[in-house]
């Protein structure tokens, strides 16, 4: 029987693949930090990185209750800048960039000409004419080209990924550890202990926290560091085990499982990221007759019922022995102790509080379709 963090493993490796093409694997700027105290690595994404320290459960709780610190390095980094950035990225983004800003940031989608998503991402307008796109790994090569190919006008843009490292510290003592944070979704530029980083007030876990961003060079001073800083605060480094338990709790969603070009954002229920009243950007007449006639498909959070084997994406869901879709991600939840996932469900089925089951290797478990978010802060 494979234990736990092997089965999150073949499903963080299955779903990462969705975008990477190189069989090379990277490291980042941390990656001797992390053999150091005793990750466990793995290929994800086309890099090598940290699955789990200790235990996914022991991380996913330091989150929880004290502070966890992710290596997202191997994150891309892509700078816009010019004269027309500002206008031309409100063409190829959902959400409206006119609203940002300078020190602002926002969720938004990369979108194909169907409406499909090519990559979520956070955008920041860190300058007047300048912005700064945090997209994910397995994408970045991908979007970068997709952008090339519209950008129009006086638009620039600098993939600065291997130049640039960046972590997530996140948790409810994250305020106890640094003094000056900036607001929510605010970057901001400053210097701890003589390194000049920009912190961000953002995150994938639902907790508090930051997202700070620094030269390469200056990764593995900045780790230890906050690491020593934190020590009296209970902080922890954390893998992506947690990073992926921590997410799916609050059902965040993962790009190339949750999301991907075949899917849009209305169907995933994140409408509230795109705005319909731009005229004009990729997909948008595509999403404005899904807003508009409805979708056939649509993102639901659930929980089983009972405690038994842990859905797993690709696990069918049924209601009254008629298959109604099929699970995108799915885990035992270390807040909740019970098994929990998303799955894209037929829209008339749809409904809070219906009953469904998921089939797991063979049998059906009877499940509950939830609200957002699964886990709900005390």
């Amino acid at each position: 029987m494979p234990t736990a963090s092997a089965i999150l493993y073949v499903h963080l490796i299955g779903v990462y693949a969705v975008c990477v093409t190189e069989t090379a694997q990277k490291k980042t700027p941390l990656y001797d930090e992390h053999v150091k105290r005793g990750a466990r690595m793995v290929p994800f994404a086309g890099w090598l990185m940290p699955v789990q320290y200790t235990s996914i459960v022991e991380e996913h709780q330091a989150v929880r209750k004290n502070i966890g610190m992710f290596d997202i390095s191997h994150m891309g980094q892509l700078i816009v800048d010019g004269s027309g950035a500002r206008s031309w990225l409100n063409t190829m983004l959902t959400n409206n960039i006119d609203k940002l800003e300078v020190g602002q940031g926002q969720y938004t989608f990369l979108l194909n000409e169907r409406g499909g998503i090519i990559d979520d991402l956070i955008a920041y307008r860190i300058g007047d004419k300048k912005f700064l796109l945090v997209v994910n790994a397995s994408c970045t090569d991908q979007d970068l080209d997709w952008l090339n190919k519209h950008r129009r006008g006086d638009v620039k843009i600098d993939n600065r990924s291997a130049n640039f490292g960046g972590v997530a510290i996140q948790g409810p003592r994250v305020s106890e550890l640094f003094v000056n944070l900036p607001a929510r979704n605010h970057i901001i530029d400053l210097e701890l202990d003589g390194t000049p980083i920009s912190m961000a007030r953002t995150g994938y876990t639902g907790e508090d926290g930051v997202e700070v961003f620094f030269r390469a060079g200056d990764a593995v001073k900045f780790w230890n560091v906050v690491l020593e800083k934190g020590k009296d605060l209970g902080i922890k480094p954390c893998g992506l085990g947690a990073r992926d338990t921590l997410r799916l709790e609050m059902c965040y969603p993962l790009n190339g499982s949750d999301l991907s070009p075949e899917r849009n954002p209305i169907e995933a229920g994140l409408g509230f990221f795109v705005d319909l009243t731009k005229p004009n950007f990729i997909g948008r007449d595509v999403l404005l007759k899904a807003k508009e006639s409805g979708t056939q498909e649509k993102l639901v959070p659930f929980k089983m019922q009972d405690k038994g084997p842990p859905p797993r994406p690709h696990y069918p869901v049924f209601e009254n022995d008629n298959r109604i879709g099929e699970v995108t991600s799915g885990t035992v939840s270390p807040s909740l102790n019970w098994g929990v996932g998303m799955a894209y469900v037929s829209a008339p089925h749809a409904k809070i509080g219906a009953k469904i089951d998921i089939e797991i290797r063979g049998q059906k478990f009877p499940a509950t379709i939830e609200k957002k978010p699964l886990y709900k802060k005390s």
